[in-house]
C-alpha cells in the first residue's frame, strides 16, 4: 500500500501494551471469526468479540529442528544475545495497514483477500471488529507493539469534525485493547501550493499527534508520499522545501506543547508516487534537517525496500543514519530485485538480515524504535494462517541475523580485516590527520620523504568468505 496512493504524512505508533492485551484476549468468547456464526446468541457488530483465529495456537519457540510452521525456529525472545534479550534487540511491531487492511490489490488487479470477519463496509462497527482481530493476532504472535496510519483504523468522514469523531471512537477501543488517500493531497500536503491544503494537513497531523500521545505511542513517523514534484517547470522547489521545514517545526512545537515525549522520525523514499520526493534517501534527508536546524528534533525511519529504490542497499542507508546519530526505527521489508517498484515483501534473506542486524548492534539497539513489519502478504496468499506464517518467517529471519552477528563478533576475523585496512592511520601522521591537523605542507614533506606509496589489497573476497562463514 505504501507509495501507491494519494497520501498525506503518516504516523506509526509503537505501543507497549502486553499486560492490557492479555486481559482483553482472555475475556473473549471462543467461536469462529465468521459473520454468519452466532456467538452468545448473536451479538451486535459493535460488541462481537469471538475468537478470530481459533485454529492458531500461541506461537512458541521450538528451535531450529522444529518442523512446525506455526513455531519460531530462531526467535527466542527471552534468550540473551550480546548482552540483551532478543525481544529488546528486535522490538517487533505489527503494521495494521498491511496486515489487516491489505486486500491483495495491485495496479493491475482487483483485491484477492476478504478475511472472514470483514463485511465489506467501512463502518465504525467494522473498524471495531477489525481492531479486536488485530489484538488477538498480536497476542497469539507474542508481539506487544503495533503501528498504524490514522485513516486505516477509522473511516474518513465528510468533514474534519466527523473524521476526528470517527478516529476518537476507534482510539477509545484501541486504548481498551491495548492517512491519506484523499485527492486534496494530490499536490502534496506540507508542500502543496494551496494554503488551505497545508492548513488541513496541519489539522490532521495535530489530531494524529494527540492520538499518539493519548495511546502512549513511542514514535511518530512522517512519510511525505506526495512531498515532491512531477516536473520542475511548474514547481518552486525552494518555497516548497521552506514550507515543509516550517510544517515540521510546527509539529515539533505542538509535540512539546502537549507533552508528547516520543521520537519524531522521517522516512525517506526516492519516488513512487511522485517522480522526485524531497526525502530521497537518508543523506538527502540529513542535509535537509541540517539546513533547517532540525537535526536535534528528528531521527530516521529506514525502510529497506525504499533503500533499494534509491539505488542503495538497506545496509548503506542504516549505516548512513547510524554514523550521523539518526537511526531510530526500521521498516523490516524488502523488494524483488526483478521488479522495479515498492513490493513490501517480508525479509527472508539471511545475509541481508545479518547486515541489517550488524548496524542495529553497532547502534546499541533501536529503542524507543524497533522493527516494524511494513510488509504484506503476497497477492496469491489468501489464507488467514498466512498472516502468521509471514510474520514468523520475518521474525525468525532477523533473529537468525542477530545470531550471525554474534558469531562474527565472537570470531573477530572480519573486524580484524577491517582494522588492518586502516592501520596506517594508527601512525603518528595518521593521528594528526584524523585530528584535523594534517596541513598540506606537512603532508607534502612526508610524501617527499616516503616516495611512492605501496597500496595493499582490499581483500574483498576474503571479507565475503568470512561473512558467509557466519551464515
Amino acid at each position: 500500500m505504501k507509495g501507491c496512493s494519494e497520501r498525506l504524512l503518516f504516523l506509526l505508533l509503537l505501543l507497549a501494551s502486553s499486560s492490557l492485551l492479555s486481559a482483553v484476549i482472555a475475556a473473549q468468547q471462543t467461536c469462529p471469526a465468521d459473520l454468519d456464526s452466532k456467538c452468545d446468541g448473536g451479538a451486535s457488530d459493535d460488541d462481537w468479540e469471538g475468537e478470530f483465529f481459533p485454529g492458531v495456537p500461541k506461537i512458541k519457540y521450538e528451535g531450529p529442528t522444529s518442523k512446525n510452521p506455526l513455531a519460531y525456529k530462531w526467535y527466542n525472545k527471552e534468550e540473551v544475545i550480546l548482552g540483551k534479550k532478543m525481544k529488546d534487540w528486535m522490538r517487533f511491531s505489527v503494521a495494521f495497514w498491511h496486515t489487516f487492511r491489505g486486500t491483495g490489490a495491485d495496479p493491475f488487479g482487483a483485491p484477492t483477500k476478504t478475511w472472514p470477519w470483514e463485511d465489506g463496509t467501512n463502518s465504525l462497527a467494522m473498524a471495531k471488529r477489525r481492531m479486536r482481530a488485530h489484538f488477538e493476532f498480536m497476542e497469539k504472535l507474542g508481539v506487544d507493539k503495533w503501528c498504524f496510519h490514522d485513516r486505516d483504523i477509522a473511516p474518513d468522514g465528510k468533514t474534519l469534525e466527523e473524521t476526528n469523531s470517527n478516529l476518537d471512537e476507534i482510539v477509545q477501543l484501541a486504548k481498551q485493547l491495548q492517512l491519506f488517500m484523499h485527492p486534496r493531497y494530490m499536490h502534496g500536503a506540507a508542500t502543496s501550493p494551496e494554503v488551505k491544503v497545508y492548513a488541513y494537513a496541519a489539522a490532521q497531523v495535530k489530531k494524529a499527534l494527540e492520538v499518539t500521545h493519548y495511546l502512549g505511542g513511542e514514535n511518530y513517523v512522517f512519510w511525505g508520499g506526495r512531498e515532491g514534484y512531477q516536473t520542475l517547470l511548474n514547481t518552486d522547489m525552494k518555497r516548497e522545501l521552506d514550507h515543509l521545514a516550517n510544517f515540521l517545526q510546527a509539529a515539533v512545537d505542538y509535540k512539546k506543547k502537549i507533552g508528547f515525549n516520543g521520537t519524531l522520525l522521517i522516512e525517506p523514499k526516492p519516488q513512487e508516487p511522485t517522480k522526485h520526493q524531497y526525502d530521497w534517501d537518508v543523506a538527502t534527508t540529513f542535509a535537509f534537517l541540517q539546513k533547517y536546524g532540525l537535526t536535534g528534533e528528528f531521527k530516521i525511519n529506514v525502510e529497506c525496500n525504499h533503500a533499494t529504490l534509491s539505488g542503495h542497499s538497506c545496509h548503506h542507508e542504516l549505516e548512513t543514519a547510524r554514523i550521523n546519530g539518526l537511526l531510530g526505527n526500521i521498516d523490516a521489508n524488502t523488494g524483488d530485485p526483478q521488479v522495479g517498484w515498492d513490493t513490501d515483501q517480508f525479509m527472508t534473506d539471511i545475509a541481508e538480515a545479518t547486515l541489517v542486524m550488524s548496524s542495529v548492534v553497532k547502534n546499541g539497539g533501536l529503542a524507543p524504535g524497533g522493527f516494524n513489519f511494513d510488509a504484506k502478504l503476497r497477492r496469491e496468499s489468501t489464507d488467514v494462517e498466512d498472516m502468521f506464517l509471514a510474520h514468523i518467517s520475518g521474525m525468525d529471519t532477523l533473529a537468525r541475523g542477530l545470531r550471525n552477528v554474534a558469531k562474527l563478533i565472537g570470531d573477530g576475523s572480519l573486524d580484524d580485516l577491517v582494522r588492518k585496512r586502516y592501520q596506517s592511520f594508527d601512525s603518528e601522521i595518521g593521528a594528526l590527520i584524523e585530528a584535523g591537523k594534517g596541513d598540506f605542507e606537512t603532508l607534502e614533506k612526508k610524501v617527499l620523504e616516503w616516495g611512492e606509496p605501496t597500496v595493499a589489497s582490499g581483500k574483498q573476497e576474503l571479507a565475503e568468505i568470512l561473512f558467509q562463514s557466519a551464515l
